[in-house]
């Protein structure tokens, strides 16, 4: 029986990863931006990690890279769990989605975009999921303005044209009549 250490380091053999130990004794990889949909694959296919468990993001502004992204898989039948990390910057932060792999992490990439703006390339249905569509900010990201935001205002603003929009259900057109007499 291999540990999972081992087992990782033989799916990830010629790749250009490094892998260490957590405080909690997980392993974690870390690997540069561009190879993480191989090492994503090699995860799934040779090391046995069927379940994507975690998608998210650290912020570490005003360092660069400036981005840190986390994925945490799960193997039900090795009953353990490994961390990949990889750091992207930039002001238009992008990485590629791993849904072809792991549909199961469409909403976490969604999050991640919402909260942090990070654009997850391949992804299709990659829109906001928190936030209204129009906000033009990205909460969780370090140089979020705290001040001068007026969040009610652009909520009502949002809400204003969420009900402006055509409805084709019978209960809102009926709502709509009785407001009107």
């Amino acid at each position: 029986m291999t540990s999972t250490q081992e087992r990782v380091q033989a799916a990830l053999d010629g790749l250009q990863a490094s892998i260490s130990s957590a405080r909690d004794g997980m392993p974690t990889i870390t690997v540069p931006a561009d190879k993480v949909r191989e090492a994503v694959q090699r995860l799934k296919e040779r090391a046995g990690f069927e379940t994507n468990t975690l998608v998210t993001a650290v912020d570490h502004y005003p360092a660069e890279p400036r981005y840190e992204l986390c994925w945490q898989f799960l193997s039900v039948s090795m009953n353990d769990r490994v961390r990949l990390h990889a750091r992207i910057g930039g002001d238009q932060p992008a990485i590629a989605s791993i849904i072809d792999l792991f549909p199961g992490a469409a909403y976490s990439e969604r999050e991640c975009f919402d909260m942090f703006g990070i654009v997850f390339t391949g992804h299709a249905g990659l829109k906001r999921l928190l936030m209204p569509e129009e906000y033009d900010h990205f909460p969780l990201r370090k140089d979020f303005p705290h001040h001068g935001i007026e969040p009610d205002r652009l909520y009502r603003e949002w809400d204003r044209k969420r009900r402006e929009r055509p409805s084709n259900t019978a209960f809102q057109q009926e709502q709509q009549e009785e407001g009107a007499r």
